[in-house]
């Protein structure tokens, strides 16, 4: 069986968002860290590649997205999805969703480039093409350019709510909207906009495709999206399609308003003794579930710049190992953490030494081969059943720096941050199970639920 979709994520804990909602819609589906084999693809619904290009200088994108969006090409899925933070991490600079929608065209043609970025389900709604979204998912809902913390983003600060002209300093592609009046008026029912352009004959290679952007206002906006995507997908294969989980939200409202889907399998992890979590997260909201932790019995590890910035390694580890040892050995759940919140002083410290050291924007890749030794260091020394990661742009570097090779659904945690499972040619780390949380996802309990995996009420 072919799958019915492949995807690539600009980030770890965002890649892993979707195959949570596709898993949990009954797609099986496997997160993998390079484009997989047909062979590995067997069975599989839905497959994934867990990429870093939301951290990456626009220059670069291309030599990364081409190779891999034609490896998923030839693996023959009808729709190819580029993912895309819900908060629409970008920039002209770095991770430019623009750069990336202009390679997966060059690769994939199409008459129209379906972006839907709202996912109400983690509280990011697009309402008349302004992206309005939670910081953590029991706060207000904020304007992205008057969000608490993407307003503040050291790398990518979101000056701009409107999509469309966000996008307008990224590609000279057009951007249409579709609207949330628009949507209401098919009902759920009848043809939108979007539908009617899937229907047209493609267009010659040397136009210009626009990008529609979707209003998704709430959940009932979700059908009336998939069935348009999905017309699309039905006329013009292979499609290329933009967007947070929100593009697989909407898919599996049309497949499960049209029969296609089966009853989805149960997922539920036990509890675990202990846990360690290491958190690069600067949000506010990451900084709110560490206070919790460490007033419920987590102990805390601070680290400073000057151990784990080193452009050669991966830092000077050895008094934090033996602080991490001491914690485990007491049985108590340890967090590991470079930030408590976009004020912390570290932050500073940080960016002050990376440039001393002439590694600037290698930030997420030394802290993630810092973390990533220090995570196999654990599994390896205790047997760690359960870890955790917070913080989106450092995820993918953890997970290489472990070596995996894929990940599996267990359970559901937060919206956005599921419980996976690794598989990797190491069988000391196979099986572990792993989550990866981005800075604005979950309540202030989040890693209490994670070590004992119950889902967020």
């Amino acid at each position: 069986m072919t799958p019915r979709l492949a995807y690539y994520g600009d980030d770890f804990s965002g890649s892993a968002d979707v195959m949570e909602v596709l898993a949990q819609a009954g797609v099986p589906t496997r997160l993998f860290l390079d484009p997989p084999a047909a062979e590995e693809v067997v069975g599989l619904g839905a497959v994934g590649v867990a990429g870093v290009s939301r951290s990456l200088p626009t220059a670069e994108m291309e030599g990364v997205l081409r190779p891999v969006f034609e490896k998923l090409k030839a693996l023959g899925p009808p729709l190819v999805h580029y993912k895309v933070c819900s908060t629409f991490d970008s920039s002209p600079a770095v991770g430019s969703i623009g750069r990336a929608i202009d390679v997966g065209v060059s690769v994939f043609g199409g008459p129209w480039v379906p972006l839907v970025v709202g996912a109400p389900a983690l509280g990011r709604y697009v309402a008349f093409g302004n992206l309005f979204a939670r910081s953590g998912q029991d706060s207000e809902v904020f304007r992205l350019d008057r969000h608490p913390t993407m307003s503040r983003h050291p790398v990518t600060p979101m000056r701009e709510a409107d999509l469309r002209r966000v996008l307008a300093e990224q590609t000279t592609r057009p951007v249409e909207l579709i609207d949330a009046a628009e949507l209401d008026s098919s009902g759920g029912r009848g043809s939108c906009r979007a539908e009617a352009s899937a229907r047209q004959e493609p267009r010659p290679p040397n136009t210009n495709p626009p990008v529609v952007l979707f209003d998704t206002v709430g959940e009932p906006h979700l059908a009336p999206i998939g069935r348009a995507v999905w017309d699309l997908v039905s006329r013009s294969p292979p499609a290329f399609a933009v967007g947070s989980s929100g593009l697989e939200y909407a898919l599996a409202a049309h497949w499960r308003e049209a029969g296609e889907l089966p009853s989805p399998p149960e997922f539920r992890a036990p509890p675990v003794e202990q846990i360690v979590v290491v958190s690069g997260s600067c949000s506010p909201v990451t900084a709110r579930q560490i206070e919790w932790a460490t007033a419920n019995r987590f102990a805390e590890v601070s680290v400073r710049p000057d151990e784990w910035i080193y452009p050669g390694g991966t830092g000077v580890a050895a008094g934090i190992y033996e602080t991490v040892s001491g914690h485990l050995a007491a049985g108590r759940s340890v967090i590991v953490h470079t930030a408590t919140g976009p004020d912390d002083p570290r932050l500073g410290e940080a960016n002050d030494r990376l440039e001393r050291l002439g590694v600037e924007g290698r930030s997420a890749e030394l802290l993630g081969r810092f973390f990533g030794a220090l995570l196999g260091w654990v599994v390896m020394s205790y047997h760690a059943r359960r870890v955790c990661v917070a913080g989106g742009d450092t995820s993918g570097f953890v997970a290489r720096e472990l070596g995996m090779r894929s990940l599996e659904l267990v359970a559901p945690i937060a919206p956005g941050s599921p419980l996976c499972r690794i598989r990797s040619d190491d069988r000391d780390l196979t099986g572990t199970e792993i989550c990866f949380k981005g800075g604005q996802i979950g309540k202030q309990d989040f890693f209490e639920l994670v070590r004992t995996g119950r889902r967020q009420t």
